[in-house]
């Protein structure tokens, strides 16, 4: 028996001892199962100083409990379990405060991801970036403060501030300005975008004019250049804004009775000289004007009919359901006219003609043929634009409500009115169906669109 115990201890010195096999000698099965047991000892490694660095917290702290429990002092019994509580409260107010901000944090941060690619204002702060014209700094600023409002407007503006970038602007050395003046020009368009998203009258302006620079003559003199391409700028606002806008109320002139009560909503420039001419024409009628927050844009638009003798009636959106039925025809204004017959206008516009098309009332979208888009949009949640804070509240107010944490103001500017809804589309090319504005293009020619 004694013999055994020395037997049984050489057996695994001897096994211990022996030398391991080369990985060339091992087969597949031994090779995994190498290295399996590399990665094991491996993972084994890292959890070994987390548990060393536990062990070596749970003794100091002991000995501090056994440091507390030392002290003979009788007042000291009942205050440390206050403390403690005192402390696990103040760390569960700190849990829940944070947990809270951090849910707040959240709401935020999802419905701006929501809304994300809604068109915000920007203000520009501070000096621009790049060779950035003076008219064009100034115009993104009246941009970004709505000092300058209305599609037809903004379009005019920016084009005349474009026509003091031509003059200004010399071409560098070796190149022409046929193809150097339209890089410049983009440096100013993007600075527009970035106080305000651009219009889809500006977009076709903007092709207009970048197309008549590309087919300007390389060997005419600079100036001579500049001079032309500052006409046909001028000839552009002349035939497809203000030539447009006279034949527009010509035509909806036929559609004005003595006696009719007309309803229009927000403000439209286009609607507004219809409305003055039909008056100056010696038509008898009444208006009723609807406007909603955050613009009010129809107080100028009622400003403007009160003064010229025309017999008006302002009410807000949510009253339109009580004075519709009086009714006769609807006209308003458009922001853009889509290929499938939509129209962008300003928001509450769909509900307006929503209520007209129920009681059969003519719903007329008053719009110039350079407003027409290509595009195609199911609802205004696709593309939009936000109402900056300074416009959608009052500035006796903004302060508290920019000091709310849990309020997120948020003031769609346009919405989508289907075709359905629309009974026609009055244009200087006459009054057409909605059916039929895909066709615009082929009638005018795609270059004057």
């Amino acid at each position: 028996m004694a013999s055994n115990g020395p037997k049984s201890q050489s057996q695994p010195s001897d096994s211990t001892s022996a030398p391991p096999k080369s990985q060339k000698t091992m087969s597949k099965q031994e090779r995994r199962e190498l290295q399996e047991k590399q990665r094991a000892a491996k993972e084994v490694a890292k959890a070994q100083p987390a548990k060393g660095a536990k062990a070596a917290n749970k003794p100091s702290q002991a000995s501090q409990d056994n440091q507390s429990s030392k002290k003979p002092s009788k007042a000291a019994e009942p205050s440390t379990p206050s403390l403690g509580a005192s402390a696990s409260a103040k760390s569960l107010n700190a849990t829940s405060a944070s947990t809270s901000q951090h849910n707040l944090t959240g709401t935020e941060a999802f419905g701006l991801r929501i809304f994300s690619h809604f068109g915000a204002i920007k203000h520009p702060s501070g000096p621009a970036k790049g060779d950035i014209h003076p008219a064009i700094v100034r115009l993104g600023r009246q941009f970004a403060e709505f000092a300058i409002t209305g599609a037809n407007a903004r379009c005019i503006a920016t084009l005349t501030a474009f026509q003091s970038v031509i003059q200004d602007y010399s071409t560098p050395p070796n190149t022409t300005l046929s193809r150097h003046l339209t890089t410049h020009l983009s440096h100013q368009i993007n600075h527009l975008v970035g106080a305000r998203p651009m219009s889809v009258s500006m977009a076709n302006a903007i092709k207009h004019i970048k197309v008549e620079i590309t087919n300007s003559d390389i060997d005419m003199p600079e100036q001579n250049a500049k001079d032309e391409l500052c006409h046909k700028i001028d000839l552009y606002i002349r035939d497809r804004i203000i030539v447009a806008d006279k034949v527009i109320r010509t035509t909806a002139l036929r559609k004005i009775q003595d006696g009719d009560t007309i309803l229009t909503y927000a403000r439209s420039s286009v609607v507004e000289k219809v409305l003055l001419y039909a008056h100056s024409k010696g038509r008898e009628f009444s208006v009723i004007v609807v406007d909603s927050r955050p613009m009010l844009e129809g107080k100028g638009l009622l400003s403007k009919l009160s003064s010229a003798g025309i017999r008006c009636t302002y009410i807000l959106l949510p009253a339109l359901p009580s004075i519709i039925d009086e009714v006769n025809i609807v006209f308003v204004g458009a922001h853009s006219m889509l290929s499938n017959g939509a129209v962008f206008s300003r928001a509450g516009t769909a509900m307006v003609a929503m209520m007209a098309q129920e009681r059969s009332i003519p719903f007329v979208v008053c719009c110039e043929t350079y407003k027409y888009s290509e595009g195609i949009h199911l609802d205004s949640f696709t593309k939009n634009e936000l109402a900056p804070l300074s416009v959608s509240i009052p500035a006796a107010s903004s302060e508290e409500v920019q000091s709310e944490p849990n309020l997120q103001i948020l003031n769609p500017l346009y919405d989508l009115t289907p075709p359905t809804n629309i009974t026609a589309v009055v244009t200087e090319v006459g009054v057409i169906p909605p059916s039929s504005v895909s066709s615009l293009p082929f009638a005018l020619g795609r270059q004057f669109i």
